[in-house]
């Protein structure tokens, strides 16, 4: 009798043991698990500093604001190219930046129209030329997109209104200083740059 006694006794004590060491085990896995997903919701807050306040905003994910990245990269890049006054320095340095945006598609297009003069006949017309976006469509599977916008070339003599449409695909690259997007246009051409108005102005 003495010996079952001791029998269970050692029994329930090893039974105790391992539901200890199991519950143990379960409370520090779970404790982990938690305390993982408390640090990587803490690495989604950004703190900004208002004064002496600490403001949280929240970290989105980049996915969401990609296609607004790319309708903003789009813009830029058209502007940098198109938006142009009659100084040649400041023609080389908006066409030096806008270079950081395109692939050579966009090295020959420019080429393309130093050739033809087009530069040139903005410094000699004292041209001021200024892009207005219309609209962006974009292809997100296919990352295409096509431009449409409105050239204004505001020359002494006359006020020309251009329709612009071009086409291009993207492609996602390392962000840098000079393309903050990481967002490269690539197989860029233009498909319409025609007139629509041409408002001759009173020179008298």
């Amino acid at each position: 009798m003495i010996i079952k006694n001791i029998e269970a006794k050692i029994k329930l004590a090893t039974f105790l043991a391992w539901g200890s060491f199991l519950t143990a085990i379960i409370i520090a896995v779970t404790a982990l698990a938690f305390a993982s997903r408390q640090a990587a919701d803490a690495r989604k807050s950004i703190y900004i500093l208002a004064g002496n306040i600490p403001i949280m905003a929240n970290q989105t994910d980049v996915a969401v604001n990609r296609p607004v990245e790319y309708r903003a990269d789009i813009e830029r890049f058209h502007s940098l190219f198109f938006s142009l006054t009659p100084d040649d320095k400041y023609i080389d340095y908006q066409l030096k930046k806008a270079m950081y945006l395109v692939d050579e598609s966009g090295v020959q297009e420019y080429n393309n129209l130093k050739e033809n003069g087009y530069f040139n006949s903005i410094l000699s017309s004292s041209s001021v030329l200024t892009l207005t976006t219309d609209s962006i469509s974009l292809d997100l599977n296919r990352k295409y997109f096509r431009y449409y916008g409105k050239l204004k070339i505001d020359r002494r003599s006359s006020t020309v209104i251009r329709s612009l449409i071009t086409e291009g695909y993207l492609k996602d690259i390392p962000r840098s200083d000079n393309n903050p997007h990481g967002v490269l246009i690539c197989g860029w051409k233009t498909l319409e740059n025609k007139d629509l108005q041409d408002v001759q102005k009173n020179t008298l």
